[in-house]
């Protein structure tokens, strides 16, 4: 019974910004779940490898170049998923950016690219995916990965991310009020630092202060960073039959970050 649950088979999900880290391990996550998988990014390659992962589950996989940033790609994204597949039960939003700045230097420029491949690229999939969700009948659940930046401030330079992730938190909270009365279940996940490929560049920039890793560590009581495949488990759920009653939800996957007062301490 239990295993039925998180059943995906017969279902189709949506995942953006599948090439590499979180969007990888949640399409492939899903589909070891019985899901076939559109997927999308503008990274071709990482698409490829992702497809192919998905082919190791024996379900079907289909990548496609996508923008997020730009409305018509979003738009001929649905319309491919309507000639592949024929429906859609799970979105994932998965695309972000960061533009970080002093408050009082960041342009105009960087604010919309940021809060344009967020939640308003969020908010496009969203409406295109749940148009044919209500026009199916069948319900649906929309997963939007969010950040602990979206519910508390991080500082040093976080002004745009925190603030298209925070919008990102009230877009889920609205969808999922405004939908429930047809069976559309739209809820968000909270990751702390992720140690994905890029996040790892950035270790490894010159630019970068050791010193943040301390920080970071001292913020996370399970004492280490995210893993993408730490993202799957929670995912899964949500897009399952197991969370049927779950909507609206900020699911914290953070190790304790958010629990922890910012005067507090996981150390004596």
């Amino acid at each position: 019974m239990a295993a039925k649950l998180f059943d995906l088979g017969g279902r189709v999900a949506v995942v953006t910004g599948a090439a590499a880290g979180i969007g990888r391990a949640i399409a492939v996550g899903l589909a070891g779940h019985g899901a076939d998988v559109l997927i999308c990014d503008i990274n071709a390659e990482g698409l490829s490898g992702t497809v192919q992962a998905i082919a190791g589950h024996d379900r079907r996989g289909h990548g496609m170049h996508c923008d997020v940033g730009n409305d018509e790609e979003i738009t001929a994204l649905f319309v491919e998923l309507d000639r592949v597949f024929g429906r859609v039960d799970i979105l994932v939003n998965n695309v972000g950016h960061n533009a970080r700045s002093k408050p009082e230097e960041l342009s105009r420029q960087d604010w919309e690219f940021v809060l344009g491949t967020g939640v308003t690229a969020s908010l496009r999939c969203a409406q295109e995916a749940g148009r044919r969700m209500i026009a199916a009948g069948r319900g649906g659940s929309i997963i939007n990965i969010s950040s602990i930046a979206g519910a508390t401030a991080l500082g040093r330079g976080n002004l745009a991310h925190s603030a298209n992730k925070g919008a990102l938190h009230q877009l889920t909270r609205e969808l999922a009020v405004e939908w429930a009365k047809y069976g559309i279940r739209v809820n968000a996940i909270l990751p702390c630092q992720v140690l994905t490929e890029g996040f790892q560049d950035w270790l490894d920039s010159p630019g970068f202060d050791p010193a943040l890793m301390a920080r970071f560590l001292a913020g996370i009581p399970s004492g280490r960073l995210a893993r993408a495949e730490d993202m799957v488990g929670p995912a899964v759920f949500l897009a399952s039959d197991a969370a049927a009653m779950v909507t609206g939800t900020l699911l914290g996957v953070d190790g304790g970050n958010l629990a922890l007062n910012a005067g507090g301490s996981h150390t004596w």
